[in-house]
């Protein structure tokens, strides 16, 4: 019989099944060629799993079993955690399934057949072309960040990147002459990007002024910096945001993502296809850019309800 000290710790369990997670997050970022942040956020979430099936006695997952995966999304449902999140945790821990299968790691997925949470319905939210000329005029362009800030912020708008291609930018990305930016998105993806001129103006009067004086490594290649001559953070780039938010007295929640929707909902509405907005956006699937078109539609109900004489 074996004795309570032979047993393996609910920690051992844990390094066990993390030895899984680590051979997923390699595939992950060498095979799929997913961000360091991508990963690192797939890699939180299937902890968050290990932990969870270790203390229910779980070694390793060929034991995860789908009582242990519908316990799992029980306890953060009672934690109130919602139910995107719920939903993002269950599919990074199916992405591990289907790993685990394919390397004849695992017999049998625990998750198959399981119902993921039910998402709330929505559509995302935009900023009106009045709002987006408060944000874009709240900066002090009088200043170094305040030049840098204007320029950050008419290129999110400009071009929809995510805060992560914005913060990643470099200075080779950015083309002038042809007015577009190459950038590189999720999976290292790499699209055009074109800049109508007031952003581009923006951006070299940054680079030829602010950036000069803020930038203390002539090696540095990064467009966006900070105080310190470094490159601005995600964070950073968020509080910036937030900042002229307020500045700009804009009462609803805005994120930097807020500013991608914005881009695309504002094409659309002005004519653009669904095809060219998808390619701008860097969407592998055009069922990703639809729901652009469902913002527009609502759009022109309002205004017809408004201004039509029998609306």
């Amino acid at each position: 019989m074996t004795s309570q000290a032979e047993q393996p710790s609910p920690k051992q369990g844990v390094k066990s099944l993390d030895r899984d997670i680590d051979l997923y997050m390699d595939h992950l970022a060498a095979e799929r060629g997913l961000s360091g942040n991508t990963v690192q956020a797939y890699a939180e979430d299937l902890r968050h799993l290990s932990e969870f099936v270790s203390t229910r006695g779980a070694d390793s997952w060929p034991q995860v079993d789908p009582y242990h995966i519908t316990a799992w999304q029980a306890s953060m449902q009672s934690e109130g955690l919602a139910p995107r999140t719920r939903a993002r945790r269950l599919s990074a821990a199916r992405g591990l399934f289907k790993f685990l299968l394919q390397e004849d790691r695992l017999a049998a997925d625990p998750s198959a057949g399981l119902p993921s949470p039910k998402l709330p319905g929505g559509l995302p939210h935009f900023l009106s072309r009045q709002e987006v000329e408060a944000l874009l005029s709240a900066p002090d362009t009088e200043t170094d960040l305040g030049l840098r800030d204007r320029a950050m912020l008419e290129v999110m708008y400009g071009g929809g990147l995510r805060i992560s291609e914005v913060t990643g930018l470099t200075m080779s990305q950015v083309h002038f002459q042809v007015g577009y930016l190459n950038v590189w998105g999720k999976g290292g993806k790499e699209r055009l990007v074109p800049l109508h001129q007031a952003a581009l103006d923006c951006i070299q009067n940054y680079m030829n002024t602010a950036r000069n004086r803020l930038m203390k490594d002539a090696k540095e290649e990064t467009v966006f910096l900070n105080r310190f001559g470094r490159g601005l953070s995600r964070m950073g780039a968020w509080k910036i945001v937030r900042k002229y938010v307020l500045l700009a007295g804009i009462k609803s929640k805005v994120t930097p993502h807020t500013l991608r929707h914005t881009f695309a909902t504002h094409l659309l509405e002005g004519g653009a296809d669904l095809r060219s907005v998808q390619i701008m956006l860097g969407h592998a699937d055009i069922s990703t850019t639809e729901v652009y078109t469902h913002v527009s539609r609502k759009r022109l109900m309002e205004i017809h309800r408004r201004y039509h004489p029998r609306g």
